[in-house]
């Protein structure tokens, strides 16, 4: 019974998160717990317990006498994220120069093409950014990447940290949030050249080369992330 009851929720938990990262649970959205059950076919417990997990990790907010609803990441809850992102991945990738395999090697090239096709496909089609579905596409391989890069580091603790801050996690969600407008043609091909960087540095395993290109990687991606922020309240302000 135990054992039904923590699958329930964690199908529970995997809905709604889904829900959120596709932005049909937009920021600001009240989750209400009978009717995520009615579309989960659940009682209200497992649902409960979901949201209170969310709450937890932050992608949740608990309003007294109001609700639970979704939490929007603000720029400075963003920046924080880039700043410890920086901190544990750009490490990682040091460490993974040194033990990555020719399998993960391989896996990280099939993403860099991905994201060379849809580029590709932004000048042809001489697009301002990308379309939603290539939008998704682009964040699960940025995702993957990333994941791939911790494991190879082979570091338990390291992997352990990163997914307890949930320093991916956190800044992925946040960019789904901010939805596709974000990814130029421009930002997509030096996004693509600094992973090819990368990967370079990973196949002559030099650790530090690969530790520098990732933290101007990350600190590139921060730059342009909190400008575009600044620019949706600029717009929302003048509205």
């Amino acid at each position: 019974m135990e054992d039904t009851s923590k699958n329930l929720t964690e199908y529970s938990y995997q809905y709604i998160k889904q829900q959120m990262e596709q932005n049909v649970l937009a920021p600001g959205a009240r989750l209400v717990n009978r009717k995520l059950a009615a579309e989960l076919g659940v009682s209200a417990i497992p649902v409960r317990e979901a949201i209170c997990r969310l709450a937890s990790e932050g992608f949740v907010e608990h309003i007294q006498g109001s609700g639970a609803f979704v939490r929007e990441i603000g720029r400075e809850d963003l920046d924080e994220l880039y700043v410890l992102r920086d901190l544990l991945e750009s490490f990682a990738a040091g460490e993974a120069a040194l033990y990555i395999t020719p399998q993960q090697l391989d896996d990280l090239q099939f993403l860099i093409d991905e994201m060379r096709e849809i580029t590709a496909l932004l000048n042809e089609r001489n697009a301002k950014h990308t379309t939603p579905t290539q939008f998704n596409r682009w964040v699960d391989c940025e995702t993957e990447f990333h994941e791939i890069l911790i494991e190879a580091s082979r570091n338990r603790l390291l992997k352990k940290v990163i997914q307890e801050q949930r320093a991916i996690t956190d800044v992925f969600y946040a960019l789904r949030q901010l939805k596709h407008k974000i990814i130029t043609p421009q930002s997509a091909e030096e996004t693509c050249a600094g992973k090819e960087q990368i990967l370079a540095a990973f196949r002559n395993r030099d650790a530090d080369l690969a530790r520098q290109i990732m933290s101007e990687q990350i600190q590139a991606g921060r730059r342009d992330v909190l400008a575009f922020m600044r620019k949706q309240e600029r717009g929302r302000n003048a509205t």
